[in-house]
């Protein structure tokens, strides 16, 4: 275990800055290269017509600017935990077996789906939606920049989990590092309103439990279905995947 002589606001500061630039840069890059001309070949594949306005993008980037806050104040508590040996956190590779680590990836994710699906259909409760939830739906039409618009508490509530992830699961981490990317970037892809991948792909036996742009835009237009984060098994499972879904996926239009 390392142990560094830093001040929590110098901790805090360290991760809110990794944690926007992350936002910005995946963001970025994910807008520039779908949105970025005023023509582009993937103008056939957007979910919607309905563009997104300045307004709405001031709006995403604020909520995620604060959303940051939560999550690097979270990160910072997180950091501590693990300098006190609170979590099982480790970063000897000979810790445990080299197979040892996309297993406790795969689990890591399914996890958090699970965790994820089930915060997210309470969230959807009339009485909870209007606190916590409100914020997020307003963007109607997604965009890269939605991927962290949410209330502070829901930011909170979202953040928690993989804190208590390694309280009980040993992850190295590196792998804990590789799993907030992988989140940061199918939380982009998710709300792109641009499909990208493959025509067929929901066939296969590895895509049809991965959730691209299509799932999660029928969730913020339809509201009661597509619960999911990564994966659409509770979706499947639970009986609330769109029944519109496969038809708009394959004709690639909301």
């Amino acid at each position: 275990m390392l142990h560094f002589p830093f001040s929590f606001l110098s901790v805090f500061l360290f991760l809110f800055a990794i944690i926007v630039g992350r936002y910005f840069l995946i963001a970025g890059i994910f807008q520039i290269w779908f949105y970025g001309f005023r023509k582009t070949k993937w103008d056939a594949f957007r979910l919607s017509k309905h563009a997104v306005d300045k307004v709405q993008f001031f709006k995403e980037v604020k909520w995620s600017l604060i959303t940051s806050v939560i999550f690097a104040l979270v990160g910072t508590l997180t950091f501590y935990l693990w300098q006190n040996g609170y979590t099982k956190l480790y970063t000897d590779f000979q810790q445990y077996t080299l197979w040892f680590l996309p297993i406790s990836l795969m689990i890591a994710m399914i996890f958090h789906e699970t965790y994820y699906y089930w915060l997210h259909r309470w969230m959807h409760r009339p009485e909870v939606f209007k606190i916590l939830h409100k914020v997020h739906h307003e963007s109607k039409t997604t965009s890269p920049w939605t991927a962290f618009s949410f209330h502070p508490l829901e930011g909170f509530l979202q953040a928690i989990i993989l804190p208590v992830t390694i309280l009980v699961l040993p992850m190295h981490i590196y792998i804990l590092l590789f799993q907030l990317i992988i989140m940061s970037i199918s939380s982009v892809i998710n709300h792109l309103e641009i499909e990208i991948y493959p025509t067929g792909f929901h066939k296969n036996s590895i895509g049809k439990w991965i959730i691209g742009a299509t799932h999660h835009s029928l969730h913020h237009k339809q509201f009661k279905y597509n619960y999911g984060l990564y994966f659409t098994f509770w979706d499947k499972w639970k009986k609330t995947e769109s029944p519109k879904y496969i038809d708009k996926l394959e004709k690639k239009d909301l």
